[in-house]
């Protein structure tokens, strides 16, 4: 049964390579370059431009005056890595120098051909709709007669996948791996609440930020759900849904971009008989209320993933929802702290029959918390309506013990466990110079 995937690494099945005359685009000024027909202002071209970042200089080309950006605009300086549905290269604007971009590049023909042309179309509809600090900004989408190209932030840190390898032992210790953890929770609930499954979590679609922050990327395996997620209030089993309008949570820019903290109800003081001595309060008081928008309705039938990290429901072609992205956590988690994943066989076959027939089992060593192994459990059941997470979202995991001490509401603030060297445009230049081996950042 064919898998769809669309990872560069050696778990995927399936490349795109029809793009490397792209490259040579970045060495000519022909005027007959074939997507030379829209270009930067004559104002700023070729003009350096301060030190600022690439979102402040796309967003100030791109937008505004009417300025529009073409691939002849762009200097591709190398490729990063190749999926399924396109290439992703490092590129420099011409007219904007040192402003280095990631720019995913498909081919329009080989698309069609191989009937590819939905993914592509729903990953720039998912990107238009982002507004998240752990998901990728969209700064422009170009299209010309054979390719369609995607520009968001390139990540200097590459992905976890590559960054793990480089680790002590080839693993993370518990707490950078309760820092990726968080990050990728608060992620995953906010493209749950657009009505967003993102079906495709693994560790190289992990990428790692100039900052330290990840970024979720890949889109084009994503279940986008044509009804918008209605948000409800929690606690415990109870569900209230929100009926007011203006909690509206399925629209770019109505999200905070910070989780909301969890709000307790008002205790209630009598003033009717003060000198009545009051009954003590029972110490297994009601919990807090929290916000969950899950779109526990929608289902698909696509066999879509990474093998080592489909879920069951998937494997087996019974139909699977939300569940499956709680599933690729328990998994993600297993593998950046023990360095495997926790069903993988001698090949494909072997490992998708683990995932149906084997259960869990953690290594003696190394030694991890009570606390890491009881998350991980519940997250890999494999019944997905039993699933931690399937039914009330990321708020039953946000309250798990091994999340203990991690504000939320400022998460972007915490200090990440690796934060990768300055690069710079002179540095890929250097490398490309003087090495022919490519410098694997994706």
């Amino acid at each position: 049964m064919p898998i769809d995937d669309n990872s560069p690494s050696a778990r995927s099945l399936g490349s795109f390579s029809n793009t490397t005359d792209l490259l040579k685009l970045s060495t000519s000024s022909r005027s007959d370059s074939p997507v030379a027909n829209m270009s930067c202002s004559s104002s700023s071209r070729h003009t350096p431009l301060p030190s600022t970042t690439a979102k402040d200089t796309i967003r100030r080309l791109v937008k505004a005056n009417g300025d529009t950006l073409s691939l002849d605009e762009m200097r591709f300086v190398q490729r990063l890595g190749s999926g399924d549905i396109g290439s992703v290269y490092l590129v420099e604007l011409k007219c904007a120098e040192g402003c280095m971009l990631a720019a995913k590049v498909m081919d329009k023909e080989e698309l069609m051909n191989r009937e590819k042309e939905g993914r592509a179309r729903i990953e720039l509809e998912i990107l238009q709709m982002l507004d998240h600090p752990f998901l990728p900004s969209l700064y422009a989408s170009l299209e010309v007669d054979r390719w369609s190209c995607l520009l968001t932030e390139f990540c200097p840190g590459g992905d976890l996948h590559i960054l793990r390898q480089r680790q002590p032992d080839r693993r993370f210790d518990e707490a950078a791996v309760r820092f990726y953890a968080s990050e990728i929770v608060v992620a995953l609930e906010y493209l749950h609440m657009m009505g967003i499954i993102y079906r495709d979590l693994k560790p190289e679609n992990v990428l790692v930020r100039s900052d330290g922050h990840i970024m979720l990327t890949d889109f084009d395996l994503c279940l986008k759900c044509e009804d918008s997620t209605t948000p409800k209030l929690v606690q415990g089993q109870d569900q209230l849904t929100i009926s007011s309008p203006s909690t509206t949570l399925c629209t770019k820019g109505s999200l905070s971009p910070f989780i909301l903290p969890r709000c307790s109800m008002p205790k209630v003081l009598s003033c009717f008989h003060p000198k009545q001595k009051r009954r003590p309060q029972p110490s297994n008081h009601r919990p807090p209320f929290d916000i969950m928008a899950e779109p526990v309705e929608a289902r698909s039938m696509s066999f879509v993933g990474t093998h080592e990290y489909l879920a069951p429901e998937v494997v087996s072609g019974e139909g699977h929802g939300n569940a499956v992205d709680w599933w690729t956590l328990g998994i993600f988690i297993y593998e950046l702290f023990y360095g495997v994943t926790p069903f993988r066989g001698g090949d494909n076959e072997f490992t998708l029959t683990s995932i149906l027939a084997r259960g869990l089992h953690f290594p003696k060593e190394p030694a991890s918390s009570s606390a890491m192994k009881d998350l991980i459990t519940k997250l890999l059941i494999k019944e997905p309506t039993k699933r931690m997470g399937s039914m009330k979202g990321a708020p039953s995991i946000k309250n798990h013990p091994f999340f203990n001490g991690v504000n939320w509401a400022l998460l972007r603030g915490a200090s990440p466990p690796y934060v990768p060297r300055p690069v710079s445009f002179r540095d890929f230049v250097a490398v490309n110079d003087h090495c022919d081996d490519h410098i694997d950042y994706y």
